[in-house]
C-alpha cells in the first residue's frame, strides 16, 4: 500500500484528504506539528506528500527546498493560491504538481497516481492482489479468486476482507471494522457488518472454500 503524506495545517482539510486517500486504498498520514519537517518526513518515509503552501511559521515552497536537499520524494503542492507566479515558483522549487482548492476529489487522485506513476516506474503496479492459502482478493478488481472460480464483492465486502488480508491470523475487532467503514463513508452498523460478513462466508462457500473466516465471540474476525 502506497504511503501519502498530508502535511496541511487546516485540520478539517486534514481529515477530508485522509478519508478520501484511505477510500482510495491508500495509506494517509499527517503532521500536526509543523517544526522539523524534513526529520518528520524521514521518519514517515512516504511514498508521496501533499503539501500546503501556507503553514505557519513557514512557507510550504522552503519546506519543499529542504525535502529536495534530503531526498526524492514526490511532492505534490495544495494550495488557495492562485496567482501563476505561485504555480511557477513551486516548480522550480521541486514539486511535482500544484494543485489549487477547492480541488475535485476525482481530480486529486488522478493528478496523485498520474505523480506516482512518473515517479516510481514500474511501481505504479502497485500491489492490489493479496493472498491467504490459496484465497485471491483482488482490490483492483473488487473480486474473490480461489483456483479457477471466482466472486465478485461489493464494495462494503471488499473493504471488510482488506482489512482481514492486511492482518492475516490476527484477530480484528467487530469494532475496528465499523470505525473503518464508517471513516471509509460506508454507513454501517454491528448488525449489518454480521449480515456483510455472512455473505462473504456465503461467497467463499460459492468458490469451493470452507472455514476460511473464523469468528471468535467477543473478540472479532480473521483469516
Amino acid at each position: 500500500m502506497r504511503k501519502i503524506l498530508i502535511i496541511e495545517d487546516d485540520p478539517l482539510i486534514r481529515r477530508e484528504l485522509k478519508i478520501l486517500l484511505e477510500s482510495a486504498l491508500y495509506e494517509a498520514v499527517s503532521l500536526t506539528g509543523f517544526e522539523n519537517i524534513p526529520e518528520q518526513i524521514q521518519a514517515e518515509n512516504p511514498d508521496l506528500i501533499l503539501l500546503d503552501v501556507n503553514l505557519p511559521g513557514i512557507s510550504g515552497f522552503d519546506v519543499c527546498t529542504r525535502i529536495r536537499e534530503r531526498m526524492d520524494v514526490p511532492v505534490i503542492f495544495l494550495t488557495s493560491r492562485t496567482d501563476s507566479m505561485d504555480e511557477l515558483t513551486g516548480m522550480l522549487k521541486g514539486g511535482d504538481d500544484y494543485i489549487t482548492k477547492p480541488y475535485q476529489p476525482p481530480l486529486l487522485l488522478a493528478r496523485i497516481a498520474a505523480v506516482l506513476k512518473r515517479a516510481g516506474g514500474a511501481a505504479e503496479k502497485e500491489n492490489t492482489k493479496f493472498a491467504h492459502h490459496g484465497v485471491e482478493l483482488d482490490i483492483a478488481g473488487c473480486s474473490l479468486a480461489y483456483g479457477n472460480n471466482h466472486a465478485e464483492l461489493t464494495k462494503s465486502e471488499m473493504k471488510i476482507l482488506y482489512q482481514l488480508f492486511q492482518r492475516p491470523g490476527e484477530f480484528v475487532s467487530r469494532m475496528d471494522l465499523i470505525e473503518y467503514l464508517w471513516e471509509n463513508r460506508i454507513f454501517i452498523d454491528d448488525n449489518t457488518l454480521s449480515v456483510h460478513v455472512a455473505r462473504i462466508r456465503d461467497k467463499l462457500k460459492g468458490i469451493g472454500v470452507q472455514d476460511f473466516l473464523e469468528t471468535k465471540r467477543g473478540i472479532g474476525y480473521r483469516i
